[in-house]
């Protein structure tokens, strides 16, 4: 059985550790559960890297991350409507405006 250290990318820290399922909820929450079943929601996270060698996963958390995978599966499954996509792009934009050159 391969259990995973959670890792989250931007600073290295460990989230959580001995995970075994790693799923997302219908609304694109980011499940970690132990044997037990208990562990953690992540609410807008993105799998990046998973590695049986030395059991760990790397995750990147950020507000965005929700947003792009429910638009992706809608994508995907030809459900995608024009507000969603606007949605998307009025996000997309205000980080442009915070951007600092």
């Amino acid at each position: 059985m391969c259990e995973f250290k959670i890792i989250n990318r931007k600073d290295g820290s460990q989230i959580v550790e001995e995970i075994l399922v790693l799923s997302y909820t219908n609304d694109n929450e980011l499940i970690l559960k132990d044997i037990l079943g208990m562990g953690e929601k992540l609410d807008s996270a993105l799998i990046l890297d998973v590695n049986t060698l030395n059991q760990k996963c790397i995750v990147l958390q950020h507000p965005l991350v929700k947003d792009f995978v429910s638009l992706i599966k809608n994508l995907d499954e030809n459900k995608v409507t024009m507000e969603q996509i606007e949605e998307f792009k009025i996000k997309i934009e205000k980080i442009k405006e915070n951007l600092i050159y």
